[in-house]
């Protein structure tokens, strides 16, 4: 599998050519959160200008118009039937002593829907890591205290109708790339409940910056709106989890970065990935519907179907055709545009036949 990052903002992805991805997953800056403003001042200068004349509401609709030429481009590549999914929080803020709400989740799915995505229901993802204790305002006294916002959104959008599948080769990669009947019960839920990981980059040079994004919330909805073998974009990647998430998921991945001095980190990341312990959050999948399936079995439940590649019962029959294979290796194959490494994976090899690493979990993979 190839993974590339181009470090160059995702306004105008002209490397990437029309209907060419499969899925987008991402999380943008967050208009109107003051850690954001500067980079999305660099993209409009109105935008700086309108926050230092105490014009939030003017501000924030500046700062959606940069975001929206990322949304337009992301229909322009992907394909039909494909998905974006946009992982985005509200914003509150005081700006000249008045303290507000800015929805930016409703502002996003205007955007996409008259550039022509069909809205399907949305994730609420509840953000475990918030103290109970946390509060905005006067305490214990009524009439001035704000409820505290500890939930994200995950927007889910089609471009046109359901992706069709013509060839064998299309059909088969669908049903090798299933995912098991417990999965789909938790993963198509509309409230998700997922511990935010806190990500300080303290070898940027360019900008301090924390930001929540687990693992595991890429790792659903590749799992959830591809097949492998796709190709999947993240026009924020950031720190990468996207691109780490789709070597995981035996997915291509292409990304942006406007920030080019986190090259030198992202190389790092990439580059020196713990084969060992990666097959072991690729382990921890199958590992866990082990788990199901004793459990059920002691309850006197039937599981009626087996999977022969890997050697387990299984509740449906779309999921006997379900296989996991271990990586192999990441390389780093070009850095002269931007950065080209490539993912192989051992194919035909037991899951009970490798190495594994006893630390961490699938949703805990930290650099």
């Amino acid at each position: 599998m190839k993974h590339t990052i181009y470090f160059s903002a995702a306004q105008n992805m002209s490397q990437l050519g029309d209907n060419s991805v499969d899925l987008v997953v991402t999380s943008p800056p967050y208009p109107m959160i003051e850690m954001w403003d500067d980079i999305m001042g660099n993209q409009n200068p109105e935008i700086t200008f309108a926050l230092h004349s105490n014009k939030p509401r003017k501000a924030f609709e500046l700062m959606h118009q940069e975001l929206d030429k990322v949304w337009s481009e992301c229909w322009r590549v992907l394909k039909e039937g494909s998905f974006l999914c946009i992982n985005i929080g509200d914003a509150t803020r005081t700006i000249n002593g008045n303290f507000a709400l800015y929805n930016n989740n409703t502002r996003v799915i205007q955007a996409c829907e008259e550039l022509g995505f069909i809205n399907l229901p949305n994730i609420l993802w509840k953000k475990t890591t918030n103290a109970p204790n946390k509060f905005m305002g006067s305490g214990m006294l009524p009439c001035g205290a704000y409820v505290t916002l500890e939930h994200e959104w995950i927007l889910i959008f089609r471009k046109g109708n359901k992706r069709v599948y013509k060839k064998v080769s299309e059909k088969d990669a669908r049903r090798d790339s299933s995912f098991f009947w417990e999965e789909r019960n938790i993963w198509f839920s509309d409230i998700w409940e997922i511990k935010g990981v806190k990500q300080t980059i303290d070898k940027a040079p360019s900008r301090e910056r924390n930001a929540s994004y687990p693992l595991e919330l890429p790792y659903r909805l590749i799992n959830m709106y591809s097949q492998k073998g796709d190709v999947v974009l993240d026009p924020f990647m950031g720190l990468g989890t996207t691109a780490l998430t789709a070597i995981l998921c035996e997915r291509n991945s292409v990304g942006f970065e406007i920030d080019k001095l986190l090259k030198p980190l992202l190389k790092d990341i990439l580059n020196s990935i713990d084969i060992t312990k990666a097959n072991s959050l690729i382990h921890d999948r199958y590992t866990k519907h082990l788990l199901f399936v004793e459990d059920r079995v002691k309850q006197g439940k039937d599981v009626k179907y087996s999977n022969d590649h890997l050697r387990c019962k299984v509740m449906t029959k779309q999921e006997t055709d379900l296989t996991f294979h271990y990586l192999k290796d990441v390389t780093l194959s070009n850095e002269q545009d931007g950065l080209i490494f490539e993912s192989n994976y051992y194919i035909d090899r037991l899951l009970s036949n490798f190495p594994m690493s006893k630390k961490g979990s699938l949703f805990e993979f930290d650099h």
